[in-house]
This record gives structure tokens, sequence and C-alpha cells, in this order.
């Protein structure tokens, strides 16, 4: 069932959202232009890679994958989305953000970060100016975008603790290179840390430094660190509410986990421990942070070395891993886009009733 629009809400009269796409370059041509160079890099990946890396009669296994598996690869697909898209709603139920709108936020965004770089940044860009033009101010966009990113990497960071020194002290089965598991584990540590720290820091800075009479400019520099403690603390406060939208952040990756094992078990019977399926999938994720399109090349690259470092077959690793990038990287992207262009829709809607109440108040 269909949701009602989003109304307007969070706009105060001295703030209004930006009218114009200034930072959101999306268009039309260049939707297409960046399409055909992504379908440039899949050939290449899907083609190409096989041969250069001399693994041609390995390849020829991806014709007799079993249909069943890759029909179950695609169910997980389905319900890893599905979790990502509430897991956003939870975050920004307060403010109106219903089923439709977050559906079309998410899945516009996740088309935006495989269309640009630096891991996913495209997309929290798209996602920021959406939400402008739902009526939030820029605070609330920026301290609940923290929040919903410390919500999406908190099962991320955990899984890699658990995963790396469990599979090093043994008590999770499989090979435990020290590089694999321990290093990654402890950066995860780092980067909690680091994270929890930033709530030491008075949301309320920018407005302290006010009151003590400091530069514009102090104030401005304040904005990022209290930005990000407010942001830090609301995800808190969602895991201690215990707030089903922490069960969104979980299924996202749980099942594109099972995505990878469903690739697997396409082309094996034995598919690779769970750990390892766990810690090789999050360290190789760590590709997508490369400066390219949507991490492409990247994100393979990284996945099938750490597999192949954790002692699965290396041939096994590169087309379970091409298929899982098939199933939640390729495929999405075309209702991706699709999605892109209806949120401009909605969004256009959103200004025409901003405007009836402007002339209403008036």
């Amino acid at each position: 069932m269909s949701e009602a629009p989003v109304e307007t809400v969070d706009r105060p009269p001295p703030e209004q959202p930006d009218d114009d796409d200034h930072g959101l370059e999306l268009n039309a041509r260049t939707v297409l232009t960046l399409c055909g160079f992504l379908l440039a890099m899949l050939a290449a990946l899907y083609f190409l890679l096989p041969k250069i890396a001399g693994l041609g009669d390995t390849w020829k296994r991806i014709e007799d994958g079993s249909p069943w598996w890759m029909a179950v690869a695609l169910a997980f697909t389905v319900g890893m989305y599905a979790g990502y898209v509430e897991m956003f709603r939870g975050v920004f139920k307060d403010h109106r953000i219903g089923r439709r709108a977050s559906a079309q936020i998410t899945m516009a965004g996740l088309a935006a970060s495989r269309l640009f770089a630096a891991g996913g940044a495209g997309g929290l860009v798209l996602q920021a100016w959406a939400l402008r033009q739902a009526g939030l101010r820029r605070r609330v966009v920026a301290d609940k975008t923290i929040s919903f990113l410390v919500m999406t990497y908190s099962p991320y960071a955990f899984a890699v603790i658990v995963c790396g020194f469990g599979l090093y002290l043994g008590i999770f089965q499989g090979d435990a290179p020290f590089s694999m598991t321990v290093v990654p584990a402890v950066a995860a540590l780092i980067m909690v840390g680091l994270t929890l720290s930033i709530v030491l820091v008075p949301p309320d800075l920018q407005r302290r430094i006010a009151r003590r009479g400091k530069s514009r400019l102090a104030q401005k520099l304040a904005h990022v660190p209290a930005s990000s403690s407010a942001g830090v603390r609301d995800a808190i406060r969602h895991l201690r509410s215990r707030d089903p939208a922490l069960l969104g952040a979980i299924l996202f990756w749980a099942f594109q986990i099972a995505v990878v094992w469903a690739a697997f078990r396409a082309f094996t019977p034995d598919a690779p421990p769970t750990a390892i399926l766990i810690q090789g999938f999050f360290v190789g994720m760590l590709g997508n942070l490369l400066p390219i399109p949507g991490g492409v090349g990247g994100v393979e690259g990284g996945m099938i070395g750490a597999y192949a470092a954790l002692g699965v077959d290396a041939g096994l690793a590169v087309v379970a891993v091409l298929v899982f990038r098939a199933f939640t990287f390729w495929l999405p992207l075309i209702p991706g886009v699709i999605a892109f262009f209806r949120l401009r829709g909605t969004v256009d809607q959103w200004r025409r009733e901003r405007g009836a109440t402007i002339q209403s108040k008036a």
C-alpha cells in the first residue's frame, strides 16, 4: 500500500530548503554517460579479468552454476535492500520520511554511490539534498546523516572485530593470517574508540563558542565536531532503545553475506566457513574506498584477494565474487536510476506544497 506524500517538516522560516540543484549534478546526460562507463568496466571485469589472470578454465565454471542458488542469491539481494530502506526510515521517522520516500532516497543514493567515487560520497550528497528538499534543516540533516552512518557501519566493525580475533585465536574454523585477521580487527577497534570519543564533544559547541564572542571562523570550525557528536549520540540513543532501525542495519549486512554464501554454493557444495565468508567480505569491501566509481574493480580485487589469503581457492573466489557483485552492484543500478528520477518528481511535489503553504500564510 502506497503512503501519502512526505510532509514538509522542521522548516523554520529563516532557513528554507534549497530550491536549486547546485551540488547535485545528476541529470539524464550525466547518468547515461556514467552508465556507459560502468558498462565498459563491467565488460572488462567479467570478460577480460579472467583471461588476464589465466583463469580461463575456471571462468567456464560460471556456466555450470546452479540456477537454484542464483535464485536464492537474488532473493537475498532483495532482502538486503529492504533492510537498508527500513534502517533509513527508522533513523528519519521522527521527520515523517515514509517508506516510499525512504525507498526513493536510498535506492537513488545507492545508484549515485555507484556512479561516483570515494566510498559512497555521491550517495551521501544526494541523500542530503533530498532531505533538505523534504524540509529538514542543514544541522538536522548533518546530525542524522552521521547517526545513519554510525548505525550502518556498527555491525561492520563488530563483525570484523569478532571474526578477526576469533579466527586468529582458533575460536572459528579457517585459515587465520595475521594481516587478514588481527590487523583489520585492531583497526576496527581504533575506529570504534575514536567514534565513541566524539561523544565527549558538546553537541552545542558552536553556541558555546558564539556566547564567548569567538570569531565566525571558530564557530564554523566547531560545526563538524559538534554535528558528529550529536549524530553519534543519536545513534547511541537508537541502540539503547532497541530501535528496529538497528535490525535493518544488521539485515543489510547479513543479507550481503548470505548473497556471497549463495554465490559460492552455486559453484561448490562446500562453501567457506562462515567466519571466513564474513571476514573476507568485510576486508575486501575496503576496496570501496578507492577513488573510482563505486569502487569498481577495487572491491572485486579486494574481496578475491582477501578470500585467497584466507585459504579459499582463487578460481572459486573469482566466480563467486563476480556473481555477488552482479547481484548486489550491477542489478540494482537500473532501479536505482529509476528511483532517482522518481525522487525528482517527489521533490517537485514537496516544492509545490511548500509554495502553497507560503501563499496560504501570506
